[in-house]
């Protein structure tokens, strides 16, 4: 399979992910700004949702951070066995990602990821950062796709 083909294999499959965040994110949008409280107010149909998206944004991000990056750095004809640092540096330089913005966004990731049970104000801080950056994610593979279907 080229690199083209396998860049079109995960932007569909980034596809599926932007769907369900997208149903989800609808659905959990009138709690947001989340608190404890609200957390607790969820009935079952909204909870299942609230799991829908921190699973979905977990992986959509780790696609576009494990898989898409580097197999467009490639297909652009760079070097992709360089320090992930430096792959981010040069996708800020081409206006795709902010760095910092790439590294919150990381940190939100690891933060849904693990359940800290004593630590609500930490899952609540992260859910609605889900919230507030699911189109800056969008955004991202949205700008990839383009340059990649130009060529």
């Amino acid at each position: 399979m080229n690199l083209k083909h396998r860049l079109n294999f995960y932007f569909l499959e980034s596809n599926k992910h932007i769907e369900k965040l997208k149903k989800a994110k609808e659905v959990l949008n009138q709690f947001y700004p989340f608190s404890i409280d609200t957390l607790e107010e969820l009935d079952e149909n909204q909870k299942d949702k609230l799991d829908v998206l921190i699973f979905r944004f977990s992986k959509f991000q780790d696609l576009i951070g494990e898989k898409i990056f580097r197999y467009y750095f490639e297909f652009s004809g760079r070097n992709v066995e360089i320090p992930f640092i430096k792959l981010l540096t040069e996708l800020e330089r081409e206006g795709i990602i902010e760095i910092d913005k790439w590294k919150e966004l990381r940190l939100i990731r690891n933060n849904i990821a693990h359940e800290y049970p004593y630590e609500e104000d930490i899952l609540i801080d992260a859910i609605n950062k889900v919230l507030e950056n699911i189109d800056y994610l969008i955004e991202i593979k949205i700008k990839i796709e383009s340059i990649v279907n130009e060529n």
